[in-house]
């Protein structure tokens, strides 16, 4: 499995229209990129974008919110009394396919062993929070070099 950067650090929120303000006034350096519901994961993704000029995105901070029935957000958003707080680190790998099968054959626990669609249309994969003592990890195929998963 390569590795190739940090794609983005997700950051679960209660209210999607008052923490993407917040977040565009207080770092003046992130830029609005797409929001939008990912039905299939009961979630709400907004996606600011670290770049300067016409430098390309080096990463994002990904607000997250439930959008429907999501367990797992609202969890965490009880236990954090409603209040905001990291969620998750997604890596880009080159091959998010290989890099389960990969994780998978060394027994590394995985919520998912095949990629499935997530957020701006990427393949997206989980390890379980178990296998890196209790952070979850998210692999993101990377669309710079982007091959086929199946």
């Amino acid at each position: 499995m390569k590795i190739t950067r940090i794609d983005h650090v997700g950051v679960c929120v209660g209210n999607m229209d008052v923490a993407i303000p917040l977040w565009l006034r207080l770092l003046t350096g992130l830029t609005p990129a797409s929001r939008e519901v990912v039905a299939s994961h009961a979630t709400e993704a907004a996606f600011l974008d670290c770049a300067q000029g016409s430098a390309p995105v080096s990463a994002s901070v990904e607000l997250i919110s439930p959008a429907g029935k999501n367990e797992g957000l609202e969890k965490f958003l009880e236990r954090n009394k409603g209040k905001a707080g990291l969620h998750h680190l997604a890596f880009a790998v080159d091959d998010l396919a290989a890099a389960l099968r990969e994780l998978d054959a060394l027994g590394v626990p995985l919520i998912d062993k095949v990629p499935r669609a997530g957020a701006r249309g990427h393949l997206v994969g989980f390890l379980h929070p178990k296998a890196t003592d209790g952070v979850l990890v998210e692999l993101v195929q990377d669309h710079h070099h982007a091959k086929d998963a199946r």
